[in-house]
């Protein structure tokens, strides 16, 4: 355990903020490992409820979750950075574009994960050497860690309405990071809510995935279902999704408090041109191979090419461009379940009736996939 005197920890305390702007951090702040307060009882009741989905793994590690020192029991103190990534021009913008993809701000870039996490490294380095001690953990997000709510209690922003963090200083766009010490540093004082009466972010939801405020229902929301989620997208959320192929951001871009938000400042998190409106035709023209090398450095790569082409073909069939038929009719056969259930569904928005029946005629009696075979009924229903 380190055991710096507290006049060298003042010394270390104070350099550390400076330190983390140079690595291009917008804010530093501690958090106590028991600053969460009421976290951990508000995440029982939200996976009681069923709002996780089927990330089952959120369950699995409640327990460290809900207390820092249940993961790493030697942690004095915790670190809590912000990283800026605030879009360039109207990050809802591509939504008017239907027959474009909408990607998420977040993932028109380097995989954050990866850049933060080896910021955070040279800082706790650094940090080490300053104290001549101690020991540290770096995480980013993949870890067991309520990043959000440690954010909160180390006065970073709060926890807004859409349960995302806002700062004052620095609206929504904002990643985070933690570094898990043993140095004893005094923790900040957490941030009041300053959400007041505004209620915009709960308003645009289109899939209405806030039961009430603060509170989120991971099943209806756009991010889980285009990423998270692995099956089929049930079809009544599917008309709600848009062209947004890789997670949403209506929630975040329409806060107020964004007016003070900041650009990236490192170039690998600034949007690469050609994912801030692909084309969809495009995109569900591109086979594995080409999916992977499109997106080697992003964290789209990481749900695979099924599930990003079953995003694309809800988009397609949500776009009303009949010109994007043909990348529907183009996946009638794809090995994928997943896929063939979605290219189904496209057909059905952008084929006339007669045209479905065709379909449904060549396609139904060959296909062995249940969930398949009632895209097809379903279709031959409704044509």
């Amino acid at each position: 355990m380190a055991t710096l005197r507290p006049r060298d920890l003042g010394r270390v305390r104070r350099a550390l903020d400076a330190k983390a702007a140079d690595l291009g951090f917008a804010a530093c702040h501690i958090a106590a490992p028991d600053g969460m307060a009421q976290a951990g009882e508000h995440l029982k009741t939200w996976l009681a409820a069923g709002h996780a989905g089927d990330m089952a793994w959120m369950a699995d590690t409640m327990a460290r979750r809900a207390d820092p020192r249940a993961l790493w029991p030697q942690v004095r103190s915790i670190i809590m950075l912000t990283m800026a990534y605030g879009p360039e021009s109207d990050a809802l913008a591509t939504l008017r574009a239907p027959s474009c993809g909408n990607i998420s701000v977040y993932a028109r870039h380097r995989d954050y994960h990866d850049v933060i996490k080896g910021r955070l490294k040279q800082l706790g380095q650094w940090l080490l050497g300053q104290s001549g001690s101690g020991e540290i953990k770096v995480f980013v997000d993949t870890a067991p860690v309520m990043e959000k709510p440690l954010a909160a209690a180390a006065g970073l922003g709060w926890q807004g309405r859409h349960t995302n963090l806002v700062s004052r200083e620095g609206g929504s766009w904002l990643f985070l990071g933690a570094i898990f010490t043993d140095l004893p540093f005094d923790a900040d004082m957490p941030e009041d809510d300053h959400c007041g009466s505004c209620h915009a972010c709960l308003d645009i939801c289109p899939t209405k995935a806030f039961p009430a405020p603060y509170q989120l229902d991971a099943r209806r929301c756009i991010s889980y279902l285009t990423i998270e989620h692995k099956g089929f997208i049930a079809a009544e959320l599917r008309p709600l999704l848009g062209n947004r192929i890789y997670g949403c951001d209506d929630c975040l871009a329409v806060c107020p408090w964004n007016k003070f938000a900041q650009g990236a400042r490192l170039i690998q998190l600034q949007a690469r041109a050609d994912l801030v409106a692909p084309s969809l035709a495009q995109l569900a023209a591109q086979d594995d191979a080409k999916f992977r090398a499109f997106f080697a450095g992003s964290p789209v790569k990481r749900i695979g090419q099924a599930r990003f082409l079953r995003n694309i073909l809800i988009a397609i069939g949500n776009s009303g461009e009949t010109t994007l038929l043909a990348s529907a009719l183009a996946h009638l056969h794809h090995d994928s379940p997943l896929v063939r259930g979605m290219a189904i569904w496209a057909c059905g928005r952008l084929a006339s009736p007669a045209k479905c029946r065709e379909l449904v005629a060549q396609h139904l009696p060959f296909e062995g996939d249940a969930e398949v075979c009632a895209e097809w009924q379903a279709l031959g229903d409704k044509a």
